[in-house]
């Protein structure tokens, strides 16, 4: 016979199996709409020579094409962030899903730059409300070691993302399934997108309108003038960066990014003038003060321009200076991404007396990785040894981002959740714009210069850049606050 007390915590017990299960499967979900949205933006970035050639597109254009998903994206996160607050995560989730899959579809079917430009920043926007729910959601539904071995998956799906992306991108490239040539990187999408809408239309929770969370954010408002100054202040930034070249560096190149300076200035006066007066803030001054979250906000950065600009310029140089092939293109880079995937998931096995120096080491190993491949494809295509400098260079950026991910989340109260997840996700979406822009603008210049025959100097002088960045991530933090 069962007692009342041994009763209770079998019952106990059955219920926190299932939240478990309903957990995971709501991690795995998110999870797996994130890595759609990886696979988009690596499969465009193997894709976009042919894109170049097909819809004749300037380099202008082509940097627009990669980077204008990104230009809405970073603009927009932290409001999408906020829009889970307001609406649910799981509903802000599938809503933000639903638009990111028409917009696949419109992007494929686009007839001319132009088109695809515009259907990018839809996409853009639409995975700015889409991604930061998943963050928020590892937030609110894990705990202690559970959120730490979520966030671990989190890295490992960044790392398998990009792998995928640039495999399967040289694959239906290369493949010209139909004869649409680029368009299928686009219409991939599609099938999957629709799956996760069925799926997550039963999985992903729905909180009630008088759930206290979604209470105090309708209390909160969206702080639509703190938008339109960012949003201001990010496109007069990144479009002078991404057009500045094509245009020969026109007077008002120069002045937009002096004026952007300004903006942000004025944003962040706003911002925490109408928190003191009790307002809710875009971005809360609360949230850059938590313990070491400028630091890592700062890393972040870094690591994802070096990721952006060492993609995007190695793409143009191994299919337009070397002739290689879509899909060999995409494998070239396969152990980058993969070994960023196992070392994001495994640094916190490390020996313990490492911990302290792994994330300046790995950008040490960024920095070193970086001057390697640049020799080494200076005059050719590099050889095998080339391939060790990739993973090299994968150790290095995973050890520069998930341990400074992880550690900077670990303080952040649920209540911030979303607003410390807005905030580092945006921070690595603007990280990954301005390495296309800045770094993309380097070696297309250097290109021009010299021309095709000169790619492999132009991606030598490209390759110094990034490591400079990379010595810059690791002297960051080493002076600390007294």
């Amino acid at each position: 016979m069962t007692t009342a007390s041994e009763a209770t915590p079998r019952s106990a017990t059955s219920k926190d199996s299932t939240t478990d299960n309903r957990s995971g499967r709501v991690l795995a979900l998110v999870l797996a709409a994130q890595f759609m949205a990886l696979l988009d933006i690596f499969t465009v970035n193997v894709a976009a020579p042919t894109i170049r050639s097909e819809l004749h597109a300037s380099g202008a254009g082509l940097q627009l094409v990669v980077a204008g998903y990104t230009i809405t994206y970073a603009v927009l996160l932290i409001t999408g962030a906020r829009l889970g607050d307001l609406l649910g995560h799981g509903r802000a989730h599938l809503a933000g899903l639903g638009v990111f899959t028409a917009a696949s579809l419109a992007c494929g079917l686009a007839a001319g730059t132009g088109q695809l430009i515009a259907f990018r920043l839809v996409q853009g926007a639409a995975a700015a409300v889409m991604i930061p729910q998943v963050l928020s959601l590892i937030q609110r539904h894990f705990t202690g070691e559970a959120r730490i071995r979520a966030l671990g998956a989190y890295s490992a799906v960044l790392a398998t993302g990009a792998a995928a992306g640039q495999v399967l991108g040289g694959v239906l490239v290369s493949a010209d399934l139909f004869g649409a040539g680029w368009r299928p990187v686009f219409l991939v999408n599609v099938p999957i997108g629709l799956v996760l809408l069925v799926l997550g239309s039963r999985v992903l929770p729905r909180e009630p309108r008088t759930a206290p969370g979604r209470v105090q954010a309708r209390a909160r408002g969206l702080d639509l003038p703190g938008l339109v100054l960012l949003a201001a202040a990010v496109t007069l930034l990144t479009v002078p960066l991404v057009l500045g070249q094509e245009l020969d560096w026109p007077v008002w190149s120069g002045f937009c990014m002096a004026a952007s300076v300004g903006l942000f200035a004025v944003f962040a006066a706003y911002e925490s003038r109408l928190a003191a007066r009790g307002g809710a803030p875009l971005i809360a001054p609360r949230v850059l003060r938590v313990p070491g979250m400028a630091r890592a906000a700062l890393r972040i950065l870094l690591v994802m321009a070096i990721n952006g600009g060492f993609l995007f310029a190695m793409t143009l140089h191994v299919q337009g200076g070397l002739g290689c092939s879509p899909p060999r293109a995409g494998l070239m880079f396969a152990p980058t991404a993969l070994v960023f995937g196992v070392a994001g998931l495994t640094w916190r096995r490390w020996p313990t007396g490492l911990q302290g120096a792994l994330v300046p080491g790995g950008f040490v190993l960024v920095a070193v990785a970086s001057v390697a491949v640049g020799l080494l494809m200076r005059g050719g295509d590099g050889g095998p040894v080339l391939y060790a400098a990739f993973a090299v260079m994968g150790v290095g950026l995973a050890l520069g981002f998930s341990p400074t991910l992880t550690r900077a989340l670990a303080d952040v109260r649920p209540k911030d959740a979303a607003d410390a997840s807005g905030v580092l996700v945006t921070v690595t979406q603007l990280g990954q714009l301005t390495g296309v822009a800045a770094f993309g603008t380097l070696y297309l210049n250097r290109l021009d210069a010299q021309g095709v025959q000169g790619s492999g100097q132009a991606l030598w002088v490209c390759a110094l850049a990034l490591s400079v960045a990379a010595v810059a991530g690791a002297a960051a933090g080493l002076v600390r606050r007294r």
